[in-house]
């Protein structure tokens, strides 16, 4: 199920089919934009899968597309259709015909993306859609994953994107490499020119185990509609406890944070006729996080109700003992920004990227996400990726907010969404974060999210 585990020889490069017996393609899951193939193959810039049955794989459509961009004239979403220069199902007697005798072997995991750059240059979508479906996927393989992160599965050897320049990639806070770096530090990056490079040989390569994302695939899917999140399609795959952990883990300790105190090993047993030591278990002290927006020019409170809301968990702080941060994430080094959403609650802020740090939040029952809306105004992004993690969120209105199954069943950006002058009620909003921190933290952890 993990696929090898050894490092490749030196001279392990060059697979060849004894009596001509090509190895089939094998679909190990789908859903729609999210599949893992066994033994797929690539020649000329084509992506091929080698089989009998056909008629057994998913629709092409639901698999791949062609790279083009997601837009929404009727042309241009003709445009996004996979033709056979981009993916082909073909018989083995076809696969001897076209490869000849032998292969180039990539060994080991190989992440591939078939998305252009339009939606890659960004923290949200990079970390919190493209990654976070893709791991999602893949972690489908491992239900003994920890709570601390522990897993049987092999970093990605590669992650391969045909259509995106290698300079196209990277976000304005430089948020993307510092998640990848973090997460997998020794996965080699392959871009539209590297792979024009290797359909440039005329070789033919077989990729071992690839985990396969096409956006516009996802779009096509049942569960795009109305939340429009790609990686929602990608909970379809087994649902698996403690998913998202190794990554979490990962990106926290890279950026020096500590694993959560209630998430730490068990102390080494006291050796036989010793005394037990006594331990002060750590106090797991609430971490209340503003994300203000109040000098980013776009989305923002009026500067009153921004003023009366920091007043109001000034006072939580200084009557329940909370820590509190009112932070602009600009302002913070990546490290920063990353260790202290790890120790963080409750995370609150206007609807913007800064909230994608929910990403590291500590998970327990008590954890929330809370978002900032023009009354009436709704996008799923955050709250989507909250649900998905286990997490509470609250969608607020000035001095009400929706959660759970009250949220709106369609995105609303309605005047004022983007605006300056967004209202809200601190008080209101300081009372549910003191009532969310009063749950019991020996509550059962909630179960994988199906969002």
């Amino acid at each position: 199920m993990f696929g090898p585990q050894r490092e490749p020889y030196a001279a392990d490069v060059r697979e060849y089919w004894q009596n001509g017996k090509i190895k089939a393609s094998n679909v190990v899951s789908h859903a729609p934009g999210f599949t893992i193939f066994e033994n797929l193959y690539y020649l000329n810039g084509t992506a091929y899968l080698v089989s009998s049955d056909p008629e057994s794989f998913p629709a092409r459509n639901l698999i791949t597309g062609s790279g083009f961009g997601i837009y929404n004239s009727p042309e241009e979403v003709a445009q996004r259709e996979p033709t056979d220069k981009d993916m082909q199902i073909i018989s083995p007697q076809k696969a001897r015909e076209i490869f000849g005798d032998a292969a180039v072997r990539l060994h080991g995991t190989s992440w591939w993306t078939n998305d252009p750059a339009q939606f890659i240059a960004h923290y949200y979508h990079f970390s919190a859609e493209l990654m976070f479906g893709l791991w999602r996927t893949y972690a489908s393989l491992d239900p003994s994953i920890t709570p601390l992160g522990q897993t049987r599965l092999p970093a990605p050897r590669r992650w391969v994107f045909p259509h995106v320049p290698s300079d196209k990639w990277r976000d304005y806070a430089s948020m993307n490499q510092y998640v990848l770096f973090a997460s997998f530090p020794s996965t080699q990056l392959l871009f539209q020119q590297d792979v024009a490079d290797m359909a440039d040989t005329g070789k033919v390569y077989v990729l071992e185990r690839v985990v396969y994302s096409d956006r516009s695939a996802a779009i096509r899917g049942e569960g795009w509609l109305p939340k429009q999140r790609m990686a929602s399609l990608a909970f379809s795959h087994e649902s698996v406890r403690n998913w998202w952990a190794p990554i979490r883990s990962n990106v926290v300790r890279f950026a020096g944070g500590d694993l959560n105190p209630f998430l730490r090993p068990h102390p080494v047993p006291t050796p036989p006729g010793e005394p037990a030591p006594v331990y002060d278990p750590p106090e797991d002290k609430p971490v209340i996080t503003y994300v203000s927006r109040q000098t980013w020019g776009r989305r923002m409170l009026l500067e009153d109700d921004h003023a009366r809301f920091v007043a109001a968990l000034d006072r939580l702080s200084a009557q329940y003992g909370y820590e509190v941060n009112v932070v602009n994430m600009d302002k913070l080094t990546r490290d920063e920004q990353i260790k202290l959403a790890g120790r963080t609650t409750i995370m609150c802020g206007v609807h913007g990227n800064g909230l994608t740090s929910l990403l590291w939040m500590k998970p327990t029952p008590r954890t929330t996400v809370m978002e900032f809306f023009m009354p009436q105004g709704w996008a799923f992004d955050y709250q989507w990726t909250a649900t998905a993690l286990g997490m509470t969120h609250y969608g607020w209105w000035n001095n009400t907010y929706v959660t759970g199954t009250g949220v709106p069943t369609h995105t609303n950006y309605v005047d004022g969404f983007q605006g300056n002058e967004i209202p809200l009620d601190g008080e209101a909003v300081a009372a549910a974060i003191h009532a969310r921190l009063q749950l019991p933290l020996d509550n059962p952890a909630p179960p994988p999210a199906q969002p």
